[in-house]
């Protein structure tokens, strides 16, 4: 029996070697070939070969398409395609063929074999055909094994086998940065380059988030009541190129009143990524679950719900402030206000919030006035737990433009 194993890919498209020379050369020479014809020896040869370009005959980019000449390279998240072929090259009858394809990794050993049955017989110059595919899923050293087994006319037992080696290359590199905003919001910026040698179609690059998030993608811009990517019509991505890819993440309702879901580690969601490569070769990669940590608040967390952009110098302002009592224990708070040089406060200092369970929050409503023009910050709260006497001090909280109601109009 003879034993064949092919890989199966897109052909690429023929580059051919423009040859071109200087005037002064005996090719670049124009010659009179009749009463109305002039030619350059070299250009004519170049527009009269048929894998040139029209028009573009200097440019090694060709219009015909070339079968593969190697094994070629493999990357993570494509798939893995192979024809497998065993034909009888005796003159005999052979029976109980069976032919089995594994894929050996680094760390698991898979069958890609289509059926497990045994071909009954096989006749002289007859042939058993396989096509095989695998998604894959790792990277490193791969090892496709093709085995075969069979029995011969007088009732002997034959067994031979062959290995095929290839590298799984890895086709992006993907890194994370994570930006925790005041408001619970999470944005996370996914920086993607393509390491390949080949540009890359990116189709979708899009985030899962977890349970406990909604996403909104950043990506788009609308214009005209339509929404365009930012990265313009073509997303194509050249050799080595970079793309930050923006998402904003905010916690559920039901989480969002819950102190502990804005503590410890918090599993954000995983990357989904798809593109395309030269004549449509598709490829595929989820990263794993990605993690932050969330920033510690203490005991008691303190944020603004609501503020104004701008307001008038010496003219009273509203602003409403959240309390989470993020401890394992209720509190008894008491909110104090200290004046700053530029910010006053308007109100009772030293009052009573009440009690606080662990987990619950409140929202306070406090007004202010500032008496220095500018960008000024809000400072000077603090809270006193009564039980254990410890105070939690909250400055440069926000920060607000003051303007003279003259400039303002």
């Amino acid at each position: 029996l003879f034993f064949a194993v092919m890989r199966l890919t897109k052909p690429t498209l023929f580059t051919n070697i423009p040859v071109t020379c200087e005037e002064r050369d005996l090719p670049g020479k124009y010659f009179v070939l009749t009463d109305y014809y002039v030619c350059n020896l070299f250009n004519q040869l170049m527009k009269d070969d048929p894998s040139t370009v029209k028009g573009a005959e200097t440019l090694m980019l060709g219009e015909m398409l070339t079968l593969p000449q190697n094994f070629g390279n493999i990357f993570l998240g494509e798939t893995f395609s192979s024809y497998i072929s065993v034909h009888n090259d005796s003159s005999q009858v052979v029976k109980d063929i069976l032919v089995k394809a594994d894929l050996q990794t680094s760390s698991q050993r898979l069958n890609l074999s289509a059926s497990s049955a045994a071909v009954a017989e096989l006749k002289p110059d007859c042939c058993i055909d396989d096509v095989i595919h695998h998604e894959v899923k790792e990277i490193g050293t791969h090892i496709l094994v093709c085995a075969v087994s069979y029995t011969t006319q007088t009732g002997e037992k034959m067994y031979f086998r062959k290995f095929f080696k290839f590298q799984v290359l890895k086709p992006l590199d993907v890194k994370t940065k994570f930006y925790n905003a005041e408001t619970d919001e999470v944005f996370l910026e996914a920086q993607i380059q393509n390491i390949t040698t080949s540009p890359m179609f990116m189709e979708k690059v899009s985030l899962e988030p977890s349970m406990m998030y909604n996403v909104a993608e950043l990506n788009r811009v609308d214009t005209v009541g339509e929404s365009e990517s930012t990265f313009g019509a073509r997303t194509y991505l050249q050799p080595m190129d970079t793309r930050q890819y923006l998402y904003c993440l905010k916690p559920k309702q039901e989480f969002a009143e819950k102190a502990g879901v804005i503590k410890g580690v918090t599993v954000i969601g995983k990357l989904d990524i798809v593109w395309k490569t030269n004549l449509g070769e598709r490829g595929r990669l989820q990263t794993s679950q990605l993690q932050r940590m969330a920033p510690g608040y203490g005991d008691v967390r303190l944020s603004l719900e609501t503020i104004p952009d701008t307001v008038n110098l010496e003219e009273p302002f509203d602003i409403t402030c959240k309390i989470t009592n993020c401890s394992e224990r209720t509190m008894d708070l008491v909110l104090e206000m200290c004046n700053t040089n530029s910010i006053h406060w308007c109100g009772v200092s030293g009052r009573q919030l009440g009690k606080l369970h662990p987990s619950s929050s409140l929202h306070l409503a406090l007004t202010l006035l500032s008496s220095v023009q500018g960008l000024q910050s809000v400072s000077g709260l603090r809270l006193t737990d009564t039980f254990l006497k410890r105070t939690y001090e909250y400055d440069d909280i926000a920060q607000v433009c003051v303007v003279s109601s003259e400039i303002k109009q």
